[in-house]
């Protein structure tokens, strides 16, 4: 969680100087770099080598296919129709689409106290989301209603795509490797669906160096979050994992009150809802 929240707070700062589109692969090119690296090292302390699993492979590929690659494009298109705070809300409903994956591919269900904490965990993400004033432009019916459908294909496919990646690693437990096969298929598929390569190359040559450190950090940063999760989903069910790596706004509520001095966000709403995420967290590890 703490990944991908850093990993918002700097493509706030990146996108103002390179857009998200061509930074995008930026950021896949260091997730290869800095995944393939780390396993090295990790490979070279080993005693006994890991075969390579094919079926393993599949399911990162898979991931990366679906998750990395198509539920990111959807992202964009959904934040740019319906604005930053309703495809946050959104975005919080992902876990729901990993429970029911999870159910589908490996047969794995959560115990009905389980369940509940995780009810309360995503009507608090909803609560604390909606209530945050900013970001809720007005739309259009349509623009609505089409952002309402990409916004449902974006959850499905990062829910989907944690329970890919967490069915993989039960069969072969690489998640650096894992991610590099998933981020290289992201990349073969963002440069086979890149039609205007003119505007990605002056995009890039136009940015400045801390465009290029800021892109670079969230590339790492989007290393450690998928690979922390694929690891987390070894000790715990594949949803409940993959829950907690949507609270991202206990990490965005403070620094955005904090550093950027936008205490309007503290409503009634938003602290309520912050209280049942954390008060549902905090059960589910004691669980």
């Amino acid at each position: 969680m703490l990944c991908f929240g850093l990993n918002i707070l700097i493509t706030r700062h990146a996108l103002t100087h390179m857009p998200v589109s061509s930074g995008f692969f930026v950021v896949l090119v260091v997730n290869i770099v800095f995944a393939a690296l780390a396993w090295g090292v990790q490979l070279m302390l080993r005693e006994v080598p890991v075969p390579l699993d094919w079926a393993g492979v599949g399911w990162f590929a898979a991931a990366g296919v679906i998750g990395t690659w198509l539920s990111r494009r959807t992202l964009f298109d959904t934040v740019e129709l319906l604005g930053p705070a309703r495809a946050s809300v959104f975005h919080s409903t992902a876990p729901v689409f990993s429970l029911i994956a999870a159910w589908f591919l490996v047969g794995e269900v959560l115990s009905a106290y389980a369940a509940a904490l995780m009810v309360v965990v995503i009507a608090g993400l909803w609560i604390s989301q909606s209530g945050a004033p900013g970001g809720a432009k007005p739309v259009s019916p349509e623009a609505l209603r089409r952002g309402a459908i990409l916004g449902l294909l974006t959850v499905a496919g990062f829910g989907v795509s944690n329970a890919l990646r967490g069915v993989g690693l039960r069969d072969w437990n690489e998640p650096l490797l894992g991610l590099v096969i998933s981020s290289a298929v992201a990349l073969v598929l963002q440069c086979a669906t890149t039609r205007n390569w003119g505007k990605v190359a002056s995009d890039m040559r136009g940015c400045n160096a801390a465009g290029w450190v800021l892109y670079t950090a969230a590339g790492i940063a989007t290393v450690g979050g998928p690979v922390l999760v694929s690891m987390a989903m070894l000790h715990m069910e594949i949803a409940l994992a993959a829950l907690v790596t949507h609270t991202t706004p206990l990490l965005i509520f403070p620094v955005t009150v904090w550093f950027y001095g936008q205490r309007e966000i503290l409503t009634r709403r938003t602290l309520g809802g912050t209280a049942l995420v954390l008060g549902g967290i905090l059960l589910l590890a004691l669980r």
